[in-house]
């Protein structure tokens, strides 16, 4: 596939992703209120994933996430030219995204500030550690999974549930992140607080995403290293 239409896949995914759903989370500002406005925010960023899953998984692997594509980068199944030119379609898409929204907003925006993510109580440590933690598992479900091409009628809605799962946790401490471009996007254009503590967003998912694919590698290392000698112990040996 050429490379270039997986950074376009890449570039849409991401934009449809801040715009849909970071403008939900605008649009009803996402109220706590009954629960409708949290939770509307949290299935509008997961049935982007689904969508999106469905529609340019087959072109780029739908990571539309920098986050999910150092994982891939760490675990081998994605070349270093190629996590360089997704993150750079990942923020130009989530730049172009906010943008579109802000145009279509306008003063409408509950949250103030397009869907940024904030620091959880002003503490930079508490949220670095929030981020990393929602990232790791919404990334190490991801590597589970896509490992098994037998899941793959179902991986987008699993991955796209997961999503929801931990921004219905994260979004009352962060907002949840969970991934650097969807974070910048908005953040870049809002600016003020959102842009001063938006490095949190960037480094926090960057760092979970690693570290969801060193343990996914561990575990799932252990497993086939155990699986030839079972295999060797129970052949039939042969007679001559």
């Amino acid at each position: 596939m050429n490379s270039l239409k997986k950074y376009i896949a890449e570039f849409i995914g991401t934009f449809v992703l801040v715009l849909f759903a970071c403008g939900t989370a605008c649009v009803t500002g996402c109220s706590s209120a009954k629960g409708t406005g949290y939770l509307l925010t949290a299935l509008a960023f997961g049935l982007v994933i689904v969508a999106m899953a469905y529609s340019i998984g087959n072109v780029s692997g739908c990571h539309i996430n920098p986050a999910v594509s150092i994982a891939m980068l760490v675990s081998k199944k994605l070349s270093l030219r190629d996590f360089i030119g997704y993150v750079i379609a990942q923020f130009a898409g989530a730049i172009a995204g906010a943008a579109v929204l802000m145009l279509l907003i306008g003063n409408s925006d509950k949250t103030g500030a397009l869907g940024s993510n904030a620091l959880y109580i002003g503490d930079i440590w508490l949220s670095l550690l929030i981020e990393v933690i929602l990232t790791f598992v919404f990334v190490i479900a991801i590597l589970g999974v896509t490992s098994k091409v037998e899941n793959s009628a179902v991986a987008g809605l699993v991955i796209g549930l997961s999503l929801t799962l931990v921004h219905i946790l994260g979004i009352g401490f962060t907002g949840t992140s969970v991934n650097p471009a969807r974070s910048f996007g908005p953040a870049l254009l809002a600016g003020g607080d959102s842009l001063a503590c938006v490095w949190v967003f960037i480094v926090a998912p960057l760092v979970g995403g690693v570290l969801a694919a060193l343990v996914y590698k561990f575990l799932t290392t252990e497993k086939e290293e155990k699986a030839p000698a079972e295999e060797k112990e129970e052949a039939p040996s042969e007679e001559n």
